[in-house]
């Protein structure tokens, strides 16, 4: 992607992970990687902020012989994911209005040369 991920981004998209159901920072990052590019030393430090932030908690769970930590969204932190999405796609709107701006601009300069 040719774009710069920015933290808030980053967030956004692990609550809507979270929102779906408790996973460990591996999946998290494997879910992401459908979509973005992102690395798992990238993404831990992503989910310790939530964590700090109150967005998200964790617990450990046994796995083949040792502890695998488990992260889940709270309450503040689907209504932190819900501020997100509403800025989103008032931000997504605002960019598809520019950048359809420009191609109906060419569009007319084309046009206008004919």
């Amino acid at each position: 992607m040719a774009f710069k991920i920015e933290s808030n981004l980053l967030d956004a998209c692990a609550l809507a992970i979270l929102k779906r159901g408790d996973t460990y920072g591996y999946e998290i990052t494997q879910e992401m990687k459908k979509s973005i590019v992102v690395s798992e030393s990238t993404l831990y430090p992503v989910l310790r902020r939530l964590q700090k932030e109150l967005l998200c908690r964790t617990y450990d769970q046994p796995y083949q012989g040792r502890n695998r930590r488990y992260y889940s969204i709270t309450e503040k932190g689907l209504a932190q994911l819900a501020e997100y999405q509403r800025q989103w796609n008032d931000y997504r709107t605002a960019i598809e209005t520019l950048l359809d701006g420009a191609k109906a601009d060419k569009k007319g300069r084309d046009k206008d040369d004919e």
